[in-house]
């Protein structure tokens, strides 16, 4: 063989060997939060790095997303390389080996740079199962323009009582101006993780030590009259449908005078490219009712690998590219350092780019760290979670109850239909799944 053709043949060989038609192919399942529509964006930088990989996107609502990948995992059909999944489901998935452990990432991703809030709930017998992509617990968002024009100030730690007096002050309707914007949807993840923190500040449990559903409890009828009477008296019409991206909307039009929801949503609200009230704009911890829990919860968008995928190795790269340091400094050269995913490591709230152009840093900080899975609400109960219960069975009740709570909402059941009708389905899950007799 001449030297030509032995060198035309390896040219060959290396166009083949990085040729689109041999790249592996990743296929990541995600939610359609601004951070992973911003990540997206951001993809072709990890193609460059890794010239072997493609990456395609499947983006999904998030009720539908967690419908999907959950079915996928369950029954190994093999859809997804990589999955968008919450600090609900990465305890339940590792325990079953659904999902691929991540302890041999890299030293210089920097594990331990994860906060221990976050890391703990993804982190099964020693061993992490999902990285963070972004952190949250949740708080109050405020006009500080609409609060100075009802001649009130928000404390940095308001009452129930506060907030309700707030709405009302704050409401104009004539001018489509609404005192408070919370999740209606139904969901689980949708309007049951807002009520259900809100619970835990009324000293409500979903259940008590015997596992025995509690939604017959006044702490339970309390937190839900306050939640329509809220809604109903200060809150948007159709509020019923309105879930984390719809209420988004109507506070960055100027619409909400308050909405309480998750704190990754403040660097949105802030940005002046997206919200038309980005510099008027204050924040504060949840609310409480006094009897030590405020209504905040905890929780983790991750990016996990499903067990028995063929594409580990590649997976792992896509992970400690999209979750590491190097990410959060990638976001802040393109979109400032305000707009970098929040909540999941210790150095980024020890850097002073970041303190100064987040003014919502050190309230999300606080809110991340106080809240307390193993300890939710007032009195002792057998599960872990704050805004949601960590066993198997809850997905599929805690859409079914936010389907009751919805309705109520809507105005099609009263209040207290609502709540029975969330004790029957309850307890007749928990005694199908054998919790109680």
């Amino acid at each position: 063989m001449t030297v030509f053709v032995r060198a035309l043949l390896g040219a060959t060989a290396l166009t083949l060997a990085v040729s689109p038609a041999l790249a592996e192919k990743l296929t990541i399942a995600t939610v359609n939060n601004g951070d992973m529509i911003r990540m997206q964006k951001l993809t072709d930088d990890f193609t460059a790095k890794n010239p072997g990989i493609e990456v395609e996107w499947v983006t999904l609502e998030e009720n539908v997303l967690r419908q999907r990948v959950t079915t996928d995992i369950a029954t190994k059909g093999g859809q997804y390389d990589i999955m968008t999944i919450g600090t609900y489901e990465v305890p339940i998935w590792a325990k079953q080996g659904w999902l691929v452990d991540l302890n041999d990432l890299p030293a210089s991703y920097d594990v331990d740079d994860l906060l221990p809030a976050i890391r703990g709930g993804l982190t099964v017998d020693g061993k992490l199962y999902a990285a963070p992509f972004y952190g949250e617990s949740s708080m109050v968002m405020y006009r500080t323009d609409l609060m100075k024009k009802a001649n009130m100030e928000m404390p940095d730690a308001p009452t129930w009582d506060f907030i309700k007096k707030a709405a009302a002050a704050m409401t104009d309707k004539d001018n489509e101006v609404y005192g408070i914007c919370l999740r209606g949807k139904a969901g689980w993840g949708e309007n049951m993780a807002f009520l259900t923190a809100m619970s835990n500040s009324y000293g409500a449990r979903w259940f008590d030590m015997d596992w025995k559903p509690q939604f017959d409890s006044e702490a339970w009828k309390a937190t839900l009259t306050d939640y329509l009477d809220l809604m109903n008296n200060y809150g948007p019409p159709g509020a019923s449908n309105n879930g984390f991206n719809e209420n988004l909307s109507l506070f960055q039009t100027g619409k909400c005078g308050m909405w309480i929801d998750a704190t990754v949503a403040a660097s949105f609200v802030t940005n002046p490219k997206d919200s038309t009230v980005a510099d008027k704009v204050g924040f504060a911890l949840a609310p409480d009712k006094g009897l030590g829990k405020r209504g905040n919860w905890l929780w983790a968008w991750s990016l996990g690998i499903p067990a028995g995928s063929q594409k580990v190795d590649a997976a792992k790269k896509f992970i400690a590219w999209a979750t590491s340091k190097d990410y959060l400094d990638l976001v802040a050269s393109k979109e400032g350092w305000a707009n970098v995913p929040p909540g999941t490591r210790t150095s980024l709230y020890e850097n002073a780019k970041y303190q100064e152009a987040a003014p919502f840093a050190k309230m999300t900080l606080e809110s991340i760290n106080a809240a307390d899975p193993q300890n939710p609400t007032v009195d002792p109960v057998p599960y872990v979670g704050v805004q949601f219960v960590a066993i198997p069975e809850f997905q599929g009740i805690g859409t079914a109850v936010g389907q009751q709570f919805s309705a109520a909402l809507a105005g099609s059941v009263t209040a207290d239909q609502a709540l029975k009708n969330a004790q029957m389905i309850t307890e007749r899950t928990m005694m199908k799944a054998g919790y109680i007799k």
